[in-house]
């Protein structure tokens, strides 16, 4: 009988890894889907995987940031140490503003390029907001940060990406959980 640490890694596991995380672009997700399916090694590590990935996702964004309190000592020690004076890093200037768009949206403007109609912008969902019905005007994208997100018949998870191509349009988009996601569109899209 061999154990877990004398069994030989699958082939596939690092792929399985890049699977749980959802980096993998939709053209080798598919192909990774089916070898799980089939590869009793790969579903478990899968398994295992699920559950870190999705509390990291849960952490909250600015976890990794140290405290001012522990960047002034570092500084400290530093210029102890090397005789150079290390001044810690100024508190950034406050980003952009949340701003209601509507009843349970609200949008952070990132960025905007009127001579080609695109935005950037993070948008937030409250639990059981609905985006208005609409047609995109050239390609659309979103990249789900936390939450839930329907649109149509997709459910979408952390992590997620979804692509509209122009002349398309979403009939519902919604949230159960609530959401955030940056999304890259244009100006021009012709809401219903």
């Amino acid at each position: 009988m061999t154990t877990p640490t004398e069994r030989k890694a699958c082939e596939q596991s690092e792929l399985v890894c890049a699977y749980a995380v959802r980096a993998l672009p939709a053209s080798e997700a598919a192909g990774v889907k089916a070898h799980i399916a089939s590869c009793p090694q790969c579903r478990e590590e899968l398994a295992v995987l699920r559950p870190i990935v999705h509390a990291f996702s849960a952490w909250p964004t600015d976890v990794a940031r140290p405290e001012e309190s522990l960047q002034e000592r570092l500084a400290a020690r530093l210029a102890a140490e090397t005789g150079t004076r290390f001044a810690p890093p100024s508190a950034q200037p406050a980003g952009p503003e949340w701003k209601r768009v509507a009843r349970g949206i609200e949008c952070k403007l990132l960025a905007r390029d009127d001579k080609r109609h695109r935005i950037s912008m993070v948008v937030r969902l409250a639990p059981g907001a609905e985006y208005p019905p609409h047609e995109h005007a050239d390609i659309e994208e979103l990249h789900l940060l936390d939450g839930e997100l329907w649109i149509d018949e997709r459910k979408l998870y952390p992590g997620d990406y979804n692509r509209a191509e122009p002349g398309t349009a979403d009939k519902r988009v919604w949230s159960e959980t609530g959401c955030t996601c940056v999304l890259v569109t244009s100006t021009r899209d012709l809401l219903r």
